[in-house]
């Protein structure tokens, strides 16, 4: 059931009202079934005869008191909060309830694995979910130590935020009780209970301050041959270090536990000292670089966290996108200056950078600082502007006052409010007395103003060549009509002896306003390419001028420096998405170029792209014929690829992505039985399902295929994968069986649900979706009423058959969006699918204008 949704408004009524909570919660998980019992004794101060409530979301409530006056449970409690009059100066409040598990991967979720049959359970608490598990004021600014006992079955584990004590178990009896010491006082959605019988590492990091901070590593028993601790460890202790010494504040908790768990809904998440990581971070088989480098930057994420959001937290959620963007931005500098990954900044560019323009233009787009209105606002807010787009901006803040001085700051900043909440404003007058800056009008234009500038360049020269004027222009969307200062760097690259594209000259600046002159350039002799925000320092789309363009198409490939040829990607998939460059075009540059590009990251990011461009933005009368081609092309650059290397593995699955024809079909099942070897490439567990999914979408696989790839790894995961496999088939019974499931059976778990949907989108048939279109839209408003957050943000983004790029189901969605303005989550994900089918419209159009003209 969706939990209670709680106002800004409510949360600051209640803050005024009560003060200093803290909670002893007892539950009992070894009794099986779909409920537990959980038991709350909540004590706080409060303003004497005031009222507030207080979340419990429960099934049946067995006992409830007030300072020891019994509650009518029936009169006072909805289900999901428990109303709490004539309050005393001080109070307790005591609840006994049951609660229930879930499968959505909120609350308290319940994992049965199908490998060993043993009980994985978790709890997932952001945004606002503890109160699933027990009676607590759910909102961050009332921060409290939870002191838990937990009883469940004597061969588990149990890991909360702190430390595990040794288990009390009677002899002979088939359940223990963990009797935690007081937790830290944090925030609610940070709050951690797991348990079930998890494979387990220790180990320890030193700290600046001397101690030995405890490490733990946690995985299923059956998964416990992926877990590599050295790597999770050694990670770790180089993030500590680098946090430690950056921020100028010691680690402030007193472990640090890393916990792999099933059908998880995100990336992790930085419980205090108990963070939880989606098991595909663990590596059942071979993965490219760009994975595990993924996997390093989440790592140091999380770790950030326990500084920035945890012992300094927001008092609203509007300041949520300064947890999550600054921890983007850290790991990222983390990642670069402690790993093996020292191009990460590339990686920055294009893949958050990219994506955060690309929300930044959705009709929903909103202010880095969001206006948060309830909770049911912060779940949409989980968004690229949240994490990228905040991201990318503290980048051009730390551009704009100076490491060194960003770093000061935020270490007053993490120092002057430990242990308790903050606002965006606390963090800005630290960075002013720290750098000097005035800071006010640039968090106006930056944080409180929604949309992306373009910077393009213009470039006069005389009959030899030579530069005499340059200006950068800038522009903002008439919707957003906003224009920033940047400070950034503008390079000028040309050929040497060798063909390389070196660069010649920098220069760092500020542009501010529509047209800004660059007069450092006159002078000099044209370059072959003029790269705006070189380095990246600045957030804005770019457009290079028609040489510079002409240069990176001919020559992508030479430009040595990794940052320099996201920017220049970058900018070519903005212009397709735009529909200013015909998709064809880009299709060619990426053929043409990426079998040199040495960055595993970007490799992967730009065939992602390549798939993307083929399936929804080419002209239909040539996206058949080109399709095949870029399959051709990409199969082509696998069998060229260096024996066993990075780039051979990232060519192999992304030809698994856009295999287009019957031919590639038969590669596809030649790798798969081996009578098509490459060198150095072992079919292995996932490289398998790859094929056989590809082949299923191609009608080519049997079910005898798919049940003996699903013989070889009858897992949770291989289980997933066999029904994304078969929800794959060209069939349109099949397609819309696979939409019903997803659409109707609310006993799916998360994970098993996405995996279906991923199989109905998978088509090189689109035509096949349009079935259920009209039923799609008939069902949100009661799926959006009856489902938690989780599940029906997933049907309503999944079930959306985006491949179809039809003016017919656009023309649907407008008559929807415009008959029903609410709930406004709900409004905001149709707008969202309805816009990029509107830009995929645009691109096709531009794409087919294209091939008139050439026929012309």
């Amino acid at each position: 059931m969706p939990a209670a949704n709680l106002t800004r408004l409510e949360a600051v009524e209640r803050a005024a009202v009560v003060r200093a909570p803290s909670y002893e919660v007892a539950l009992d998980l070894a009794r099986g079934g779909e409920t537990f019992r959980s038991e709350t004794v909540a004590r706080f101060t409060a303003v004497a005869g005031g009222s507030t409530f207080i979340e419990a979301c429960t099934d049946a409530i067995h006992e409830l008191t007030l300072n020891g006056r019994p509650l009518d449970p029936a009169a006072v409690s909805d289900g999901t909060r428990i109303r709490l009059d004539d309050l005393a100066a001080e109070n307790e409040v005591h609840v006994v309830a049951d609660a229930r598990y879930t499968n959505t991967g909120e609350g308290l979720h319940r994992f049965v694995d199908p490998v060993d049959g043993e009980t994985y359970l978790y709890t997932e608490f952001a945004v606002a979910e503890a109160n699933r598990v027990f009676a607590v004021f759910d909102q961050p600014d009332l921060k409290a130590s939870v002191r838990f006992t937990v009883t469940a079955p004597a061969h588990w584990s149990v890991l909360s935020n702190a430390p595990a004590p040794d288990p009390e178990r009677a002899p002979g009896a088939a359940s223990a009780t963990w009797s935690f010491e007081p937790g830290p006082v944090i925030s609610s959605y940070i709050v951690a209970i797991i348990a079930g019988p998890y494979a387990a590492w220790h180990g320890s990091a030193r700290s600046v301050d001397g101690r030995d901070v405890p490490l733990g590593l946690f995985t299923r028993a059956s998964l416990a041959q992926y877990a590599e601790p050295d790597v999770m460890f050694e990670t770790v202790q180089s993030g500590l270090e680098f946090y430690e010494t950056t921020f100028g504040v010691p680690y402030p908790y007193g472990k640090y536990d890393q916990v792999f768990v099933p059908e998880y809904n995100w990336g992790a998440m930085e419980n205090v000292g108990a963070v939880t990581f989606n098991e595909s971070y663990l590596f059942r088989a071979r993965v490219s670089d760009a994975r595990r480098e993924q996997r390093t930057i989440v790592v140091l994420h999380e770790l950030s966290h326990m500084w920035f959001g945890n012992s300094v937290t927001m008092k609203w959620w509007n300041d949520l996108w300064l947890n999550e963007s600054f921890a983007t931005w850290a790991s990222t500098l983390a990642t670069a200056a402690v790993t093996e990954f020292t191009g990460v900044w590339a990686t920055f560019a294009s893949d958050e950078k990219t994506h955060a323009a690309e929300q930044d233009q959705l009709p929903s787009t909103h202010p880095v600082v969001a206006e948060i209105r309830d909770l049911a606002d912060v779940e949409v807010n989980f968004d690229k502007i949240t994490y990228d787009k905040g991201a990318s901006v503290l980048k051009q803040l730390v551009a704009w006052v100076g490491l060194d001085a960003f770093q000061r700051g935020v270490g007053a900043y993490l120092t002057a409010y430990a242990g308790g909440n903050a606002t965006l404003r606390d963090l800005l007058d630290e960075l002013e007395r720290a750098s000097g800056r005035d800071l006010t009008r640039w968090s106006e234009l930056w944080l409180e103003a929604a949309g992306v500038n373009t910077l393009r360049a213009i470039v006069e020269t005389d009959a030899s060549g030579t530069i005499t004027a340059t200006r950068v222009e800038q522009s903002a969307a008439p919707t957003h009509p906003i224009l920033r200062p940047h400070r950034l760097a503008i390079g000028c690259y040309s050929g040497d002896e060798h063909g390389a594209l070196v660069r010649t000259h920098r220069i760092e600046l500020d542009v501010a306003g529509a047209s800004t002159d660059v007069r450092e350039l006159v002078g000099l002799a044209r370059p072959d390419l003029l790269l705006v925000n070189d380095d990246d320092l600045t957030y804005a789309k770019v457009r290079l001028d028609d040489p510079s363009f002409a240069t990176a198409v001919a020559q992508l490939a030479d430009l040595p420096d990794p940052v320099a040829r996201a920017v220049v990607l970058g900018s070519a998939w903005d212009a397709v998405r735009d529909a200013e460059l015909p998709a064809g075009d880009f299709v060619r540059l990426v053929l043409g170029s990426i079998g040199h590009e040495t960055q595993s990251a970007a490799r992967g990011l730009t065939l992602g792209r390549l798939e993307l461009a083929l399936s929804r933005y080419l002209a239909v009368d040539h996206r058949d014929a080109l399709s095949v081609e870029a399959g051709d092309a990409v199969w082509a650059l696998a069998e060229l690829a260096g024996t066993g290397s990075d780039a051979q593995l990232q060519f192999v699955k992304a030809f698994t992505r856009i295999a287009a024809s019957q031919a590639h079909a038969d590669v596809l099942g030649s790798l798969l039985d081996g009578s098509i070897k490459l060198a150095g490439l072992e079919v292995d567990l996932d490289l398998r399902w790859e094929l056989v999914i590809a082949r299923a979408a191609l009608g080519a696989a049997s079910d005898a295929e798919i049940d003996g790839a699903l013989e070889l790894d009858d897992t949770a995961k291989g289980r997933q994968l066999a029904e994304t496999a078969r929800a794959a088939r060209p069939d349109q019974a099949v397609k819309d069986a696979a939409w019903r499931r997803v659409a109707t059976d609310t006993g799916l778990p998360n994970d098993l649900a996405r995996a279906i949907a991923e199989g109905w989108r998978r088509t090189t048939l689109p035509e096949l979706l349009a079935s259920t279109a009209t039923d799609y839209f008939a069902m949100l408003q009661d799926v959006w009423a009856t489902r938690s957050f989780t599940m029906a943000s997933l049907v309503v983004s999944r079930l959306f058959p985006s491949p179809l790029v039809d003016e017919e189901l656009a023309a649907m969605a407008r008559s929807w969006l415009d008959a029903n303005p609410g709930p406004a989550p709900l409004h905001r994900l149709v707008s969202e699918q309805l816009d990029e089918l509107e830009r995929a419209l645009a691109a096709r159009e531009r794409d087919a204008d294209d091939l008139t003209g050439a026929a012309e």
